[in-house]
């Protein structure tokens, strides 16, 4: 689903259905209590993957929307014309301020610098949290959500749908049940190019009217508004005071079942192969290379894992491991010809008896053919990734899959990569206990942001 256009309720269910997921889901839901109450939700965004958000979380009928806020007015006719009853709001502190005693849960779908002044001021007032990733803009902020979200027992999940899908599910079974042997090392990937280069237009413009700049910029240093979709709504993500680049965004959702099936914690180093980042912008073109302690589904006490985008592939050995048309599509886009995420986004887990391909978004594959060609995939149904969440909001007894306890550090470990890119050639220790890198300290005023003044948040 994209974010540069509106998503229309046709497109999100033809999403779910392409995913194998168009009837709901039931197999999980099948022995779950029903839940015992009302949920009053808030949302924070109200277009884009906000709507999305809104639409799958509302299909619940035990669900009812209570209020909305979003800075640019001009954005909630969607919400409106379906939910007539619900509050607009332009300031989310001011829904938060007089709708408090009225909500029991919020989701957060707004641009990933202010996730985590939102979401910790909801969490605050004790409300159940469903926020897009990644889950916060900086490593500070989601060791605190994930910590808050503990102490008060709230429901949480972070929005990587595709976590609960049926695809990503049988991967993370295959290598769990010895399917590659014990995983040697990871090649991932995405061909999006959320990135940059370049100042930005010196001169200000006027917003439209209906749209707050100064409530968009919220947490963030101050500075013209510049139109054109340089910032809102369309390439927000590119900025790197605004957005996490290609590895925030598409790196929460290739990198999850890899975090997962190898049952990762935090990095003992990291290294950027790649481009830095100007004064404003995410670079494209990313190669990282993790080094993670080995678990149990690994083959020794550490393994690798390589992140690469925007025209980046692994090395075609590499490649060469899977089918010989998915390394020809994987290697490059061709130039006036309509990509698939399938082909172009993914991970290649190398095994000592096996290769597992995990395209995003498809069934998983294994390699070689003719050794796997009788093997049957693990029949591991797919969950909704919304509902799940809702109805353990609601009194139901099933914990969300990708609660913060999970996709904190899952979150954790991408945005490192966001530090590292700064840092060319680098290698970079990291004490996760500490939240610190101990060789290069300049790296560390990475971790944790400065908020403007006045957008200090209790907390964060």
């Amino acid at each position: 689903m994209s974010l540069l256009r509106p998503v229309t309720r046709r497109t999100f269910l033809k999403t779910l259905g392409a995913a194998g997921l168009a009837a709901p889901f039931i197999a999980r839901h099948a022995h779950a209590a029903a839940p015992s109450r009302t949920l009053r939700h808030a949302s924070f965004g109200t277009s884009g993957m906000a709507w999305a958000d809104i639409q799958a979380i509302m299909s619940n009928p035990f669900v009812k929307l209570v209020a909305v806020a979003d800075v640019d007015l001009n954005k909630v006719k969607n919400v409106k014309e379906t939910f007539p009853d619900v509050k607009v709001y332009q300031d989310w502190r001011e829904l938060l301020d007089k709708e408090q005693h009225n909500l029991d849960s919020v989701n957060v779908s707004v641009p990933d610098h202010m996730h985590g002044p939102i979401a910790m001021s909801a969490m605050q007032l004790g409300k159940h949290c469903y926020c897009q990733k990644p889950l916060a803009h900086d490593l500070h902020e989601v060791r605190a959500l994930t910590k808050i979200a503990r102490e008060k027992k709230l429901i949480t999940q972070m929005g990587i749908q595709i976590h609960s899908y049926k695809v990503y599910r049988q991967a993370v079974a295959l290598v769990q049940s010895g399917a590659i042997g014990k995983v040697k090392e990871v090649h991932t990937w995405s061909s999006k190019k959320w990135g940059d280069t370049g100042a930005p237009q010196p001169k200000g413009e006027t917003p439209a009217a209906g749209f707050d700049w100064n409530l968009w910029l919220g947490a963030s240093a101050d500075r013209p508004y510049v139109g054109g979709g340089y910032y809102h709504p369309s390439n927000w993500r590119k900025r790197l005071d605004f957005g996490t680049g290609t590895f925030g965004d598409m790196g929460c959702h290739i990198f999850d079942p890899v975090f997962e099936a190898l049952a990762l914690t935090a990095p003992l180093s990291l290294k950027s192969e790649g481009p830095a980042p100007d004064r404003w912008n995410w670079a494209i073109n990313a190669r990282i290379r993790y080094v993670f302690p080995g678990t149990r589904f690994t083959e020794g006490k550490t393994v690798n894992v390589s992140w690469y985008d925007g025209d980046e592939r692994p090395p075609q050995d590499i490649l060469a491991l899977i089918d010989h048309d998915a390394a020809s599509l994987a290697k490059a886009a061709v130039p006036g010809k309509k990509k698939r995420a399938d082909d172009f986004q993914g991970s290649i887990i190398i095994g000592t008896q096996g290769v597992l391909h995990v395209p995003h978004i498809a069934t998983p594959k294994l390699y070689p053919v003719a050794k796997f060609k009788d093997y049957t995939l693990p029949q591991v149904e797919g969950t909704h990734h919304w509902s799940d969440w809702a109805d353990a909001c609601a009194g139901g007894k099933l914990k969300p899959l990708a609660h913060f306890d999970y996709s904190g550090p899952l979150t954790e470990a991408v945005l490192l990569g966001s530090v590292a890119v700064r840092f060319p050639l680098t290698n970079l220790d990291w004490d996760a206990e500490k939240l610190a890198f101990t060789n290069v300290k300049d790296a560390n005023q990475f971790v944790r942001r400065a908020y403007r003044k006045g957008w200090e948040t209790k907390g964060l």
